[in-house]
């Protein structure tokens, strides 16, 4: 909680394409040892600007968002991009979350190898200052400077998959269960996807 008593949210965002548990690793890590309240999963929207191929259309990657969340303790589902103009940059977001619920102090969280060119973000700087910003480790980015004001870089587990690993296993025919939340693998199979 925040001084004035916000409960304070972090928002991760990403394509969730799919879902695995990295993502849930670190959203649990950070609301269990206290870095914010809750994390909101917040899903980007297909960008119109990136090739499309390998991207799943948004309401099957909120749908396996939300079958991994499904009673989870602290950790959400955010689909309020989906309702943005695209493509939307990041400061728009903590503004419209801002707006919306204004009883909640949002907190970015991103990786270091983001956080390596932070400041290209649009309005970068007032991020930081209005809204804060928790980095976590990224295997091959280390973090130079640790000391900038409205950044905290956190000693979170690392592991590395992605899901990118997890798409090209699933073409290969490999069994993914393990790498995927509960549900999250059963929805990939039985609606045959990145096959």
């Amino acid at each position: 909680m925040t001084t004035d008593g916000k409960k304070i949210i972090g928002i991760l965002g990403g394509s969730y394409n799919p879902v695995h548990n990295g993502h849930m690793m670190l959203a649990s890590f950070l609301a269990q040892w206290g870095y914010v309240d809750q994390v909101w999963l917040t899903l980007s929207p297909r960008n119109p600007l990136k090739n499309a191929a390998d991207l799943l259309p948004d309401l099957k990657r909120l749908t396996m968002l939300n079958l991994a969340l499904k009673g989870a303790k602290k950790l959400d589902v955010c689909d309020i991009e989906l309702t943005m103009p695209v493509p939307s940059f990041t400061i728009n977001t903590l503004d419209l979350l801002a707006s919306r619920h204004p009883d909640k102090h949002f907190k970015l969280i991103i990786g270091s190898d983001n956080w390596n060119i932070f400041d290209k973000w649009k309005d970068s700087q007032r991020i930081l200052d209005e809204y804060g910003v928790i980095v976590y480790p990224r295997p091959g980015y280390p973090v130079a400077d640790r000391h900038v004001d409205g950044m905290e870089l956190v000693d979170s587990p690392t592991v590395n998959i992605s899901s990118t690993f997890i798409r090209n296993a699933i073409a290969k025919g490999k069994n993914m269960e393990y790498f995927l939340p509960q549900g999250v693998y059963k929805y990939i199979v039985d609606h045959k996807l990145y096959i």
